[in-house]
């Protein structure tokens, strides 16, 4: 669905107390802003508060600079963490991948068929094997090897995928099965937004050939998990999961084939959810918005 005309998504998380709904709903109506769909969440453990507040102006009403700067005092008051952004403007996702393709192949269709609100201007891999692919969507590929890896040559192929970040003014990485582990210094860099894929439902099953132990295991479900990058490797704040029953009958491969399939679905959703800023971090938990 196309973003509304002069539409603004505000989401903000503070300390719980009374009158905060009653304050940003009495800020965006006194400036014209007319609320379109609004989520909350208080949570009673922690006693934060979270609100996601999708709202539109009119034609000549206070625009978004305006908005923002005259927000700042109320947040400050409530002590927020919030952000105020343009709700018709595309995030900007480069997509890294190494040798299986059905996420990136997956992204990109939704991103085509306008399933996914984003723009892709760029795909990274580590290998040669999905140029053809990126070719065929019209998206610069660039190739950056990782062969014989040391500390010095990871750190130079890394700060090359960050001059691409910075050079392409991209909001969010996407590890769309990109089979490297990326430093504590890009990890930080990319901090809240970088979302990586793993193929089991974690904790379980890490590490290689997790379809193959699920199989030792007996299992009855097969999972996946979109979560944001740390630098604790896959412990990163999970945004979507997503499950599948199996059974007994099942081999290995078709255990595969079942989880891939499953792992576009849940990274699918994590780039929505983050692409149409539903995602507030709570701690190492996140509140999704859906």
């Amino acid at each position: 669905m196309a973003p509304i005309e002069h539409s603004y998504i505000l989401k903000l998380s503070c300390p719980d107390r009374p009158g905060i709904v009653h304050a940003v709903a009495g800020f965006l109506v006194e400036r014209g802003g007319n609320i379109l769909d609004s989520a909350q969440f208080n949570d009673r453990f922690t006693g934060g508060f979270f609100m996601r507040v999708h709202f539109q102006q009119l034609p000549g009403d206070a625009e978004l600079a305006s908005l923002q700067r005259e927000f700042a005092p109320l947040a400050e008051t409530f002590d927020m963490q919030w952000e105020m952004v343009d709700a018709t403007v595309k995030p900007r996702v480069m997509l890294m991948v190494s040798k299986f393709g059905h996420c990136l192949n997956d992204l990109l269709f939704r991103y085509k068929t306008g399933q996914l609100n984003i723009e892709i201007p760029a795909i990274v891999s580590n290998h040669k094997d999905f140029y053809q692919l990126a070719a065929s969507y019209n998206i610069p590929f660039h190739y950056l090897p990782l062969m014989n890896a040391t500390a010095e040559s990871k750190a130079a192929q890394e700060a090359k995928v960050f001059d691409l970040v910075q050079d392409n003014n991209v909001d969010l990485v996407v590890l769309a099965r990109y089979m490297q582990v990326l430093s504590g210094d890009l990890c930080r860099k990319l901090a809240g937004r970088a979302i990586n894929i793993h193929h089991s439902f974690l904790p379980s099953f890490k590490g290689a050939k997790p379809y193959s132990q699920a199989f030792d295991r007996g299992v009855k479900l097969i999972g996946a998990t979109a979560h944001y990058v740390t630098t604790d490797l896959d412990e990163g704040p999970i945004i979507e999961q997503e499950v599948e029953r199996v059974d007994h009958t099942m081999d290995p491969e078709q255990l595969t084939a079942i989880g891939r399939d499953v792992e576009c679905v849940a990274l699918a959703r994590a780039v929505r959810y983050h692409a149409e800023h539903r995602i507030l971090l709570n701690g190492h938990k996140t509140v999704v918005f859906r």
